[in-house]
């Protein structure tokens, strides 16, 4: 066996739930009914988003991502609206976590995270969200990122690292490591032919940019991702990376 075959049998074996976008919500109607009970009048819609939307998604971590988006006329600071949806979950019920910018809650089997975001004011697609490690808000456009990693080819090799995170239980954000992943390959091949050298690559600029690159988000340049991890949170990235490219076989990067 090839290691892009052994990658691509990786990638199956942690492949998430193909259940479509419909049944799914059927499955999570009362979730779904409550949530819009607490928006009340300045609910615009619930989107599915993440990395469901994007095609990154790996058995283990979210089931489902739900943006929330609220009207931009929604009182209250994004912190209160936050600990609002928080506050409401926990009288329904649900064990709810609180994580970064999202709530994390498992029903029916479902791991799934709420993220509440007020729109911007006119025709545009952009939302501010409540950062929790931050302690404050930013702007972003989920489309705009959903369209950059689908247009992106390199769709497996953000898979495979999300994988290597979380065997390693290394504390890599999803849009940080797919910023990363695609910077990484920038003038590389694509194709399962190279998925394995790509890996690699990755690897090699991990070790050689994150403690320094400057990740901005591509729909704000006010918003910088690198910024939602430490320095010492970067370096245990950074000496897994060293480790897993020393290794013989792929079986003691990823398995």
């Amino acid at each position: 066996m090839t290691e892009n075959q052994y990658l691509l049998n990786i990638i199956n074996k942690y492949i998430a739930s193909q259940i479509s976008d419909m049944i799914l919500r059927n499955t999570l109607q009362t979730l779904l009914l409550e949530i819009q009970q607490w928006a009340n009048i300045y609910l615009l819609d619930i989107y599915t988003s993440g990395s469901r939307a994007k095609g990154t998604a790996i058995k283990g971590n979210s089931d489902i991502d739900f943006l929330i988006s609220l009207s931009s006329t929604t009182p209250g600071t994004l912190c209160e609206i936050y600990d609002s949806l928080y506050s409401w979950l926990n009288t329904k019920g649900y064990q709810v976590r609180k994580q970064n910018v999202s709530l994390g809650i498992t029903y029916y089997g479902y791991n799934i995270d709420l993220v509440p975001a007020r729109k911007q004011s006119g025709h545009t697609n952009y939302h501010s969200l409540y950062c929790r490690k931050r302690n404050s808000w930013m702007q972003t456009n989920i489309q705009q990122h959903i369209n950059y990693v689908i247009n992106s080819g390199r769709i497996n090799e953000i898979k495979i690292i999300k994988i290597w995170a979380k065997l390693h239980k290394l504390d890599f954000p999803s849009i940080y490591l797919e910023h990363i992943v695609i910077d990484a390959l920038k003038g590389k091949n694509k194709g399962n032919d190279y998925l394995g050298r790509n890996v690699m690559t990755v690897f090699q600029y991990i070790i050689d940019n994150l403690p320094s690159a400057r990740v901005i988000d591509i729909s704000n340049s006010n918003n910088i991702i690198s910024d939602d991890l430490t320095q010492s949170e970067k370096a245990i990235i950074v000496n897994k990376a060293k480790e897993s490219k020393q290794q013989q076989y792929w079986e003691s990067i990823v398995w």
